[in-house]
């Protein structure tokens, strides 16, 4: 099969067309001829060598897709060959074949392409499990995410929405903020343009239940100052550096604030599961009635890999990249 391998740490160039053995699936796996797969900024990392592969994991950059399934594990049955799913997968998306856990996949909406299905997982996946499963955000609740044109940030925006979170984001451009408010944000803060927190207190005085937040050490003490009494917070990347100074931890004690940070890829299975049950119960219906739908940049195709890269490097886009592997089968 057709698949893309890193050649060696290094820039979006190491990326490299390969002929590759077709993956055989575990007895609880299933085999995903793959229309369309998901670019995420955990590719990237990989790709540099900062973010090594876990044991097991296929060496194959790709961390969602969306296909047909054509071969079924032993134990499997939840799906059989022919469903159209998006999956979660460890790894392997970049290439015309992926294997997935069948219980980390999702039926696709009959009214959803798979190359709009194949920007779903990795996101939804990250979203869901840190919001509703560790921060337990409900309705009636602020939320406040850094990066809020993203991928994730588009994603957080659209769910939390629809189950009655009011949302702040912030963003790096005009257009960005624009783009927000138009997929329902509430409050778009451009932090170029001053003092990301001070604009928030302006609207918000009082602050936010939770904050989803990719920045990092740079935001950390803003972030604690930004959160109501008994506020979570939630740090998924660190763009802004790992190292917090001079951030102040007797905020946590005064304002009971819980603090914690989660990566995807590492977790088990049966967490990964535990997340998949969750969005099948709560946002798939979301998805089949328009309320949510993932927003996609650009799609390119998957010997484009470098190019979808360099693009998500740049930070230009806004919503997600998506490589087609079938373009016929990703557009319908």
């Amino acid at each position: 099969m057709k698949a893309i391998a890193i050649r060696e740490p290094g820039g979006p160039e190491v990326l490299q067309p390969i002929e590759a053995e077709k993956p055989s699936p575990e007895s609880h796996e299933v085999l995903i001829e793959v229309a369309a797969a998901g670019v995420n900024r955990p590719d990237c990392l990989q790709r540099a060598g900062l973010y090594p592969v876990p044991d097991g994991a296929s060496p194959l950059p790709g961390l969602e897709v969306a296909g047909h399934i054509v071969e079924v594990g032993a134990r499997c049955s939840r799906f059989k060959v022919g469903d159209r799913v998006m999956a979660l997968t460890h790894g392997g998306g970049y290439a015309e074949f992926c294997v997935a856990d069948e219980r980390h996949c999702l039926p696709v909406p009959k009214s959803m392409t798979l190359e709009t299905a194949a920007a779903f997982p990795e996101t939804a996946f990250t979203v869901w499990s840190n919001l509703w499963m560790r921060a337990g955000l409900t309705s009636g609740e602020r939320l406040l995410v850094h990066g809020g044109s993203s991928g994730i940030g588009t994603t957080a925006i659209q769910i939390a929405k629809a189950l009655g979170v009011a949302v702040a984001v912030t963003a790096g451009t005009d257009e960005k903020c624009a783009f927000c408010v138009n997929l329902g944000a509430d409050i778009a803060i451009n932090y170029r343009n001053g003092n990301w927190q001070d604009a928030l207190a302006t609207t918000w005085p009082e602050g936010v239940d939770a904050i989803l937040d990719m920045v990092g050490g740079r935001y950390f003490d803003a972030n604690l100052d930004s959160l109501r009494r008994r506020g979570r917070l939630s740090i998924i990347a660190l763009l802004g550096g790992a190292i917090a100074e001079q951030a102040s931890l007797a905020k946590i004690l005064r304002k009971h604030l819980t603090v914690f940070g989660t990566t995807l890829r590492p977790q088990s299975s049966e967490q990964k599961a535990a997340i998949a049950d969750g969005l099948t119960t709560s946002v798939l219906p979301l998805l089949e009635s328009g309320e949510v739908k993932p927003v996609i940049f650009e799609s390119l195709p998957l010997e484009a890999a470098d190019q979808a890269h360099t693009l998500m490097e740049s930070g230009k886009h806004m919503g997600k990249i998506v490589l087609t592997v079938r373009e016929d089968h990703a557009k319908a």
